[in-house]
């Protein structure tokens, strides 16, 4: 087996046809025809056969599909980790939701950085159920969003940091200052940041939980630029409490005080059981500490040279 053969056995999954993995990968349809057959000569197994509903892949063509995945990243890391020995550097590649990444990780990144000049990190950002897959490639060595509800093979992960989601305004709104129905609630306007998309997560459980009308809801680029268009529009919106809580205290914002405002969750990190003794195990223990632990509550940030984040951007209607 090859490299190329794999990586068009790979599209060729991930795509479900032969044309659509061509143009992906920059080939023409002849080109990945030939790596699959090669594959299938060398295997003696078909693979997969063509279905009038698409392609229908044998008990082998499955095995190779999450061997090759697993193969491709272990070549890609391994191509990065002989370019970064060869600079003296390391990388760690952390995937996290947006809710963490905007209020957390900066402060978290820093206090990690902080003990090894050798290190940078790499953050992008995803969406929780992409988190098992992405590891499993190997497209980032550590996944930190909400914890999972039941454990996953071959992968490990710590919980580390409870927090509370509430629902805020300013002292002037109307629902300010008295207990609010649900109704009420759903009826206002919600400004929203990028981790109210998609059905997974603690956000869009509670829009729709307390069944907030789309027509009702605006998606900003980041909570923190939704939270500042509260302090000028007459709406709502959930927030991080602790990143907060100097607002609240001072009387700048106020809780929305109505059944299904609150909500309380817990990150944690995950990583391959392989990855033991390597950056991603590493970081795993340092969550768990105290200084960690007040790094992410107080956090001021990421000098820019120890932080380069990639981030993947979703687009929205």
């Amino acid at each position: 087996m090859t490299i190329p053969q794999l990586r068009a056995f790979a599209a060729v999954v991930r795509y479900g046809s032969v044309k659509a993995a061509a143009a992906e990968l920059g080939l023409t349809d002849s080109a990945v025809s030939m790596h699959v057959i090669m594959l299938r000569k060398e295997l003696g197994d078909q693979l997969f056969t063509r279905t009038g509903s698409g392609l229908a892949f044998t008990p082998g063509g499955l095995r190779l599909a999450t061997r090759a995945v697993e193969l491709l990243g272990l070549q890609t890391r391994t191509a990065q980790e002989v370019s970064q020995a060869a600079q003296g550097l390391r990388l760690l590649r952390v995937g996290s939701t947006s809710l963490f990444a905007e209020h957390a990780a900066p402060g978290l990144i820093e206090a990690f950085t902080q003990r090894a000049r050798d290190l940078e990190i790499e953050l992008s950002v995803h969406r929780p159920e992409e988190f098992e897959s992405l590891l499993r490639a190997r497209a980032i060595d550590v996944a930190i969003g909400p914890q999972w509800q039941s454990p996953v093979a071959g992968i490990a992960q710590r919980p580390f940091l409870a927090y509370d989601v509430e629902v805020v305004t300013t002292p002037d709104h109307p629902l300010a200052g008295r207990q609010v129905s649900a109704a009420e609630v759903a009826e206002a306007t919600w400004l929203l940041g990028p981790s109210a998309i998609g059905d997974g997560g603690m956000i869009p459980m509670m829009l729709s939980r307390l069944r907030v009308p789309e027509t009702h809801q605006r998606i900003f680029q980041s909570e923190a630029a939704a939270l500042e268009e509260v302090r000028h529009t007459p709406s709502v919106t959930p927030v991080v409490i602790f990143s907060v809580s100097a607002d609240l205290a001072a009387g700048r914002l106020v809780k929305v005080i109505a059944p299904g405002t609150r909500h309380r969750g817990t990150w944690a990190a995950a990583a391959l059981d392989d990855d033991r003794g390597s950056t991603a195990s590493e970081l795993l223990r340092f969550v768990h500490t105290p200084r960690a632990t007040q790094a992410m509550l107080r956090g001021s940030g990421v000098p820019i040279k120890r932080f380069r984040p990639a981030v993947y951007v979703t687009l929205w209607n």
